[in-house]
């Protein structure tokens, strides 16, 4: 197959990307490197069915490039858009631009291919959810002008664009919101919670727990979240969303105490104030995607 990936040189996208070659497809890579990072994908450069190009998927330049590559694509996977709760103020407008005309851009380039379309939402459509755990049919409990609205609003409003496509243009599109996934290729200074409390305790500094670390989260092993994305792009129902995470919660105070444990760390936990905007729970109900025939298999320890 030919495969489009925005977003490639991502920790996600990278590792989608890896797989897809050595599943012998020909894979394009388009990222502006805002939040990816070349050398996610450099030693891929040799593979002949690899291209790489630097670009972003909201640019004139996008939809010339998907066209000179013959806009004959089978399956298109947008992972395009800045990650990271520091980065919701740094590249605020560029989460916005992704999501909205980045987001119709790659949708126009599956139609004219006929492509496949799948799409990364993400947990934060939920906001600070009221409903615990959140199933898709929960509409979250979100504030348009508040700190994380950039990336929070920006997510359901790339997913109501692609239901539009779906149906008033006949894409063969599906959704997944991951909840906190992780594994290789994340970058070790990336603020989030994993890449931060495994390098504290390797340096042996002090791990930073938020507030007093009661806030929970679940995570998410990435071969599992691309076996699930795989489930959802092959058997998912058109137009529908899929929550893509683990279900196996712990508050952030015990996963600082195993992070310490399993890297032997002499780390103490040092507790600094929790920001106003931090969610204090996310866990998803996963019956919908259960019974595709998919669950995750990797245990965090």
């Amino acid at each position: 197959m030919k495969i489009l990936i925005t977003g490639g040189a991502g920790f996600l996208g990278s590792n989608l990307t890896k797989r897809l070659l050595n599943e012998g497809n020909r894979v394009l890579v388009v990222d502006n490197l805002l939040t990816g990072n070349l050398d996610n994908v450099k030693h891929l450069e040799s593979n002949k069915n690899f291209e790489f190009y630097n670009c972003g998927i909201e640019t004139n330049e996008f939809l010339k490039l998907c066209e000179n590559s013959g806009n004959d694509f089978d399956r298109v996977y947008d992972l395009a858009c800045p990650t990271g709760v520091p980065n919701i103020e740094t590249l605020g407008q560029e989460m916005i631009l992704a999501c909205s005309t980045g987001t119709m851009n790659v949708l126009e380039v599956a139609k004219k291919s006929k492509a496949k379309f799948f799409f990364t939402s993400s947990s934060e459509v939920y906001g600070e959810p009221l409903v615990t755990p959140q199933h898709e049919g929960y509409t979250g409990n979100v504030e348009t002008m508040g700190f994380r609205a950039n990336y929070e609003e920006g997510k359901r409003f790339s997913e109501t664009l692609v239901a539009h496509y779906v149906k008033a243009h006949g894409v063969d599109g599906v959704m997944v919101r991951l909840f906190n996934v992780y594994g290789p290729n994340m970058h070790i200074s990336d603020s989030r919670v994993i890449p931060a409390f495994v390098t504290q305790a390797l340096k042996g500094v002090p791990l930073t727990v938020q507030g007093d670390g009661s806030q929970k989260r679940t995570l998410c092993f990435v071969t599992d979240i691309l076996d699930g994305i795989e489930t959802v792009v092959t058997k998912g129902t058109r137009g529908h969303v899929y929550n893509l995470g683990s279900d196996k919660e712990l508050t952030m105070k015990e996963f600082a105490e195993l992070v310490i444990e399993l890297t032997n760390s002499k780390s103490e936990i040092a507790y600094v104030p929790r920001p106003e905007h931090d969610h204090s729970s996310r866990m998803p109900v996963l019956e919908k995607l259960r019974a595709l025939g998919w669950d995750h298999k990797v245990s965090l320890r």
